[in-house]
């Protein structure tokens, strides 16, 4: 009888975040996999070098290029690193702006997951209907930040500026005439919070209608129930955080466990899964996104009624105001060389870790008391789910391998940083 050989095959690119830039070799036994083995490095950016040669503030925006569905969240690990360094005390409103914003940017990131996922695995409707809904949550972060994606909003001491009073208008063009722009700009009419509170009402009904396309989907269940099962022993020695470590049933949320920001002051629930399956996680991942509702819901209501500064005064570590900078000359000073030399952080060395919508995302800064870090190491959630694909992959099909790689929710731009 001939030697039956496994034959080795490329595959990909499959995922919007991960092509041309994964590639994954597997082992096949016919249709089934015997071994997964992702090739990485054909992206990288050096952005841990890179933030070696820059001032801290300059490092701030390619915090956004890392995992660029959830820019904010990188950002607040970074900022949070500094002030732990310099011991900068951040104001509580601008602590609120930041758990808003984060909660924000996890419904944006759940969004862009799950359709990209039911692309990936055969259901067209969810993806048009996700992007409805994060063309809503990118308009509130040009109001805030001016960009809608990436936004180099937060900085050491706060954020940038505070809340806008007005929303962006949609205008009369080929596409819309007066009468579909009054509507689209019925809920603009006024501030940020306004447009987020009626955003906030209106989202529920939305999860809803994914629920319904998906949930209790026959094609839906079985291409997820029981695929890529990790159990709760194996996800916390494969180093899995966030919705892969809730998955397999273990309750385990920084927001919750080691607050940051205004967590601590806010109602909340942490989902998790029984089986730890695709399917479980796809559950987790979805009522996520109806608990960060609920966050960002409170955090409005609080930011309504309590006005403030949004930057700590902190004359060393943050600039001046504007109308004070363009009266006085020991201000406008101060502003040319904060921004070209950069502030100095005292000597030391800082771990901070933020619940990002993939997981734990940590930034590890040594400081030697210059004007830019020493050394800048960054836990990304995905580099650690990434390494598990191999054992989540053995013994299933060619087409799981595509659900679960959109069950990880990859993206590259943190795993090959």
């Amino acid at each position: 009888m001939p030697e039956i050989k496994n034959y080795t095959m490329n595959f990909g690119p499959q995922h919007p975040a991960a092509h041309g830039v994964l590639r994954l070799v597997l082992e096949l036994d016919g249709e089934v996999v015997m071994r997964a083995d992702p090739h990485i490095g054909l992206l990288h950016r050096a952005t841990e070098k890179l933030a070696e040669h820059k001032t801290f503030l300059q490092s701030v925006p390619y915090m956004d290029r890392l995992d660029y569905v959830s820019m904010m969240c990188n950002e607040h690990a970074y900022v949070q690193a500094i002030e732990k360094l310099a011991g900068i005390e951040v104001p509580l409103r601008a602590q609120y702006i930041r758990t808003m914003f984060d909660e924000i940017t996890r419904i944006l990131n759940h969004l862009m997951w799950l359709g990209a996922h039911g692309l990936d695995i055969g259901a067209m409707t969810v993806f048009l209907y996700c992007f409805r809904e994060r063309e809503d949550l990118m308009d509130a972060y040009e109001a805030a930040s001016g960009a809608r994606l990436h936004a180099a909003y937060y900085r050491p001491g706060g954020v940038y500026r505070d809340l806008p009073d007005t929303m962006p208008q949609y205008e009369v063009s080929k596409i819309h005439n007066a009468a579909d722009v009054k509507l689209l700009n019925e809920n603009r009419q006024g501030s940020l919070l306004d447009f987020l509170d009626d955003f906030t009402r209106r989202f529920p009904t939305y999860v809803d209608e994914y629920e319904t396309l998906l949930t209790d989907n026959r094609i839906w269940k079985q291409r997820t129930v029981g695929i890529g099962i990790v159990t709760p022993e194996r996800a916390l020695a494969l180093g899995m955080t966030g919705p892969m470590l809730r998955g397999s049933g273990i309750e385990w949320d920084l927001r919750k466990k080691q607050p940051y920001a205004a967590y601590d002051k806010l109602d909340f629930d942490i989902p998790v899964g029984v089986n730890g399956d695709s399917y479980d996680r796809y559950l987790v991942r979805v009522e996520e996104m109806r608990q960060s509702n609920r966050i960002i819901k409170q955090c409005v209501d609080w930011l309504r009624k309590n006005p403030g500064p949004v930057m700590a005064d902190s004359s060393k570590h943050t600039p001046p105001r504007r109308d004070s900078m363009k009266q006085n000359m020991e201000e406008l000073i101060h502003h040319f060389k904060l921004f070209t030399e950069g502030m100095k952080v005292p000597e030391g060395e800082a771990y901070v870790g933020v619940e990002h919508p993939k997981g734990e995302f940590g930034i590890y800064m040594v400081s030697d008391g210059a004007n830019k870090p020493y050394r800048l190491k960054i836990r990304a959630p995905g580099y650690a789910h990434l390494a598990a694909l191999d054992e989540m992959a053995r013994g299933h099909m060619i087409a799981d391998v595509v659900t679960i790689i959109g069950t990880q929710d990859i993206v590259f731009g943190e795993i090959d940083r």
